[in-house]
């Protein structure tokens, strides 16, 4: 593969090796792991290009190998990460690329992009009101989702700064949380597997503590396994009984992203108080929320 140094000369090569145009597709139960239309030969190879252009950046391939040195935890990572940029038609379609090239298959990865253009922020008081039309366990992670601007599986990360440090190959503002006080910092796992601190109130931290396991524990949550050690709600259970909880309190749902559009309306709002100017605040809630963009930061501005 080392000859094929540019990625749409590996993407291609992947491609034709699995071409079998005008052969009949169905003779294996779920597909013989071959390409069968062109259309899906195209689509295929644009996505492969792109990511392979992801592991030439990321400096993954240490041999040469290209494409040939995608493993399924690459390319899972890849998915998280892929899922801030692109709606989900496109990020499943890169997903069953790499299916083909590893002969596996990934577990469906959400687009935030999608989350995002279809929720809206909720109110604090609305807030309020969701988290007490839920369980203990599902109303403590709504209140800290909202407080610390988080998604959905992080909750199921949580963890003290003090016992994981954020990714050092992040170049991290030092503003960040600037005007919050008698705040704890956390660690949380996001999207492309990037560790970054949160800060929560104390007193939530406090309730937090309270509910540390004995023991960490593997959760899995839309076939992603997470190491959890706090007995709070998280993923996609916690999502769904926010959802539900929106209905029964308030007659609709933005869904539980919208908590995610609150923390950034709110942060920008008192960042932009204390003196810095928009791009300046801009840059530090995108920083804050774990976003790659800051583009897609504005969009929870809307």
């Amino acid at each position: 593969m080392g000859r094929f140094r540019s990625p749409q000369s590996q993407a291609n090569f992947a491609i034709r090796k699995k071409l079998a145009i005008g052969k009949p597709s169905h003779t294996k139960k779920g597909g013989d792991g071959l390409i069968h239309s062109l259309g899906t030969a195209r689509t295929f190879e644009d996505s492969l290009k792109i990511v392979a252009t992801y592991i030439a950046d990321q400096k993954i391939d240490s041999c040469g190998k290209g494409l040939t040195s995608l493993t399924s935890e690459t390319a899972q990572i890849y998915l998280e990460k892929r899922a801030q940029e692109v709606g989900q038609k496109q990020l499943d379609k890169d997903r069953q690329a790499m299916q083909m090239i590893l002969g596996e298959k990934l577990a469906v990865v959400k687009s935030e992009l999608d989350e995002v253009l279809e929720s809206r922020a909720y109110t604090q008081q609305q807030i309020d009101l969701i988290s007490k039309a839920q369980s203990k366990k599902h109303a403590l992670a709504t209140i800290i989702a909202a407080d610390g601007g988080l998604r959905a599986h992080e909750l199921l990360t949580l963890l003290p700064v003090e016992e994981r440090l954020p990714s050092s190959h992040r170049s991290w503002i030092s503003e960040r949380f600037a005007g919050r006080r008698d705040v704890t910092r956390f660690t949380v796992q996001g999207k492309g597997g990037l560790i970054r601190e949160i800060a929560i109130r104390n007193e939530l931290a406090d309730q937090l503590a309270k509910l540390r396991l004995s023991e960490s524990r593997v959760v899995t949550d839309r076939d992603i396994f997470y190491t959890q050690y706090y007995d709070i709600g998280g993923g996609h259970r916690w999502s769904d009984s926010f959802s539900k909880a929106s209905k029964r309190e308030l007659g609709w749902s933005s869904g539980a992203h919208g908590v995610r559009h609150t923390y950034a309306q709110t942060r920008m709002r008192s960042l932009q108080l204390l003196g810095f100017n928009y791009e300046q605040a801009l840059g530090i809630v995108s920083q804050e929320m774990g976003h790659f963009r800051q583009d897609i930061t504005e969009v929870y501005l809307r």
